[in-house]
């Protein structure tokens, strides 16, 4: 069966209204430390929300249920550490070796 031109663009449509709906859906240009932090984070948040998860999460641990959730809401802070310097955007340093390098010369340090 071939797709029409209003079949397509009409998915590209759907598809587009999830992405703006469900922020951790991603999208192309969604990185690998962007796509885990939306995991991490819709999974303590699904844990802290519903209690049975919670209990489940506290037998597994032998810790209390409010133990549980003030360690995942914690968590939820900062669930996958600080972003990669590639992604902070503090390339200078590389650009300045990169740049000694090509001119032949040491860096002054």
């Amino acid at each position: 069966m071939a797709t029409t031109q209003q079949d397509r663009f009409n998915i590209n449509t759907q598809s587009d209204h999830v992405a703006a709906k469900y922020v951790g859906t991603g999208h192309a240009d969604t990185n690998r430390f962007e796509w885990a932090l939306n995991i991490k984070r819709d999974t303590y948040a699904s844990i802290v929300a519903n209690h049975s998860l919670a209990a489940h999460q506290s037998i597994g641990e032998y810790e209390s249920i409010g133990r549980i959730t003030y360690q995942m809401k914690q968590s939820m802070l900062v669930p996958c550490g600080t972003a990669p310097k590639a992604l902070m955007g503090d390339n200078d340093e590389d650009d300045n070796t990169n740049q000694d390098h090509r001119e032949g010369g040491a860096r002054d340090q």
